[in-house]
């Protein structure tokens, strides 16, 4: 475990201590203060969301039911669950009309990260489905901000890789293993006329790819440059490919949210390489940003309705 992952943890323990001090029935007593982070039981998961001090029950129910408990994640109830993060900030600056805060969030180059327009025309949706990409099970985005100028965002707290591609990690005992395994590499196999095992089964990924990255879909790759950039490369896809199946280059771009602390973000860092990897491969490199949870807390602080939010993040997470 690395030092960042250990005194994360640490500090979640001090949080609980400090703010669930008798209300250990909240908490999955499997998990003790001995490596493990502090885990709500199933039934007690939204405790896991911050939610404005003395906010009336009205309130908390809107902010939670952004992402009700059939979209959670299987660790949501973790304290180191991205997702209860990504709903912490995101469900509250959408109920408390706040969004227009991400406005001033700019990259290097001086370009808004979160919101192009006003906030009043973007739809904020969190866990959004994206179900035109041809996968036989659509995943999510985190944050989806829906205008005529798209961002996906990626949020991310503890992980230590980006999301990677699954079909070299089928094994023996899954049922598509013979017909879907891949060995990492984007060429034929198994008998596929198709090189990605994806494309076989409908997957729209390389359709779009050769028109995004220099990545040409008709030409062997080893390794296959989409399977530790996976996640990336299909937000990138999320915000630029339309319900209508219409590919536009212009029409949005990705953010990779993550916390400054962590090495994997780091330079060098598994995250960061991959980051790097697509960031290079982009014909428009504008189409891939990243941010960091400190600099966006920092905005929330510089404004008076959101600096208890920011002190909630101090607090729990440290940042």
């Amino acid at each position: 475990m690395s030092g960042y992952r250990k005194n994360l943890i640490r500090r979640f323990w001090e949080y609980r201590r400090a703010h669930f001090a008798d209300a250990d029935d909240l908490f999955d007593d499997k998990y003790t203060d001995d490596g493990s982070p502090p885990v709500f039981k199933k039934e007690h998961a939204s405790e896991n969301v911050l939610v404005r001090p003395r906010a009336n029950e009205e309130e908390k129910e809107k902010v939670l039911q952004d992402i009700p408990p059939k979209g959670r994640h299987r660790w949501f109830r973790s304290m180191t669950s991205s997702q209860a993060l990504a709903q912490s900030v995101f469900a509250n600056l959408k109920f408390y009309g706040k969004l227009d805060l991400l406005r001033s969030i700019r990259d290097e180059e001086g370009q808004p990260l979160f919101i192009k327009e006003p906030a009043a025309k973007v739809n904020c949706s969190l866990e959004y489905d994206v179900d035109y990409l041809g996968e036989p099970r659509p995943t999510n985005v985190d944050v989806f901000f829906d205008a005529d100028y798209r961002v996906a965002v990626e949020c991310k707290l503890s992980e230590t890789d980006i999301g990677t591609c699954s079909r070299p990690r089928l094994s023996l005992k899954d049922d598509n293993y013979e017909r879907e395994h891949c060995d990492g590499n984007y060429a034929r196999q198994r008998d596929r006329s198709d090189r990605c095992s994806l494309t076989a089964i409908g997957v729209k990924y390389w359709k779009y790819i050769p028109d995004l990255l220099r990545w040409p879909a008709d030409e062997d790759h080893v390794p296959c440059p989409l399977m530790h950039t996976y996640q990336i490369v299909r937000n990138i896809l999320a915000a630029c490919v339309r319900v209508d199946g219409k590919l536009y280059r212009e029409g949005g771009h990705a953010v990779l949210l993550y916390d400054e602390r962590n090495p994997a973000f780091q330079e060098d860092g598994a995250v960061w390489n991959a980051y790097e990897a697509v960031k290079k491969s982009l014909t428009n490199d504008t189409l891939l940003r990243r941010c960091t949870w400190q600099a966006l807390v920092t905005r929330l602080r510089a404004d008076g309705e959101t600096s208890w939010l920011a002190e909630g993040l101090r607090t729990k997470y440290g940042i």
